[in-house]
């Protein structure tokens, strides 16, 4: 509830509207029927991990290898690109 006041909060100090059935509600190491009354008092979605934030997946098994296949491609592209030019 503390939460969804400082979002209401929010509205009311910069005049912008708080879409909530846009919003995903999102967490790592959160019990599953915690994060379904959390979002049910915000009125939105439970994201499911993992998920990718920021091209990084969040939630994942980072001990993996698959899991850093996707940041290496970006770095190896990167550094083609880079090495290219040069």
């Amino acid at each position: 509830m503390a939460m969804k006041a400082m979002l209401c909060c929010f509205e009311l100090a910069s005049r912008l509207k708080v879409n909530f059935s846009k919003n995903m509600l999102g967490g790592v190491g959160i019990n599953q029927l915690h994060m379904r009354n959390y979002a049910s008092m915000l009125n939105c979605d439970v994201m499911k991990t993992p998920f990718k934030y920021l091209g990084m997946e969040i939630g994942g098994n980072h001990r993996r290898i698959i899991f850093w296949e996707g940041i290496i491609d970006k770095i190896r592209k990167r550094l083609d690109r880079w090495k290219g030019k040069f």
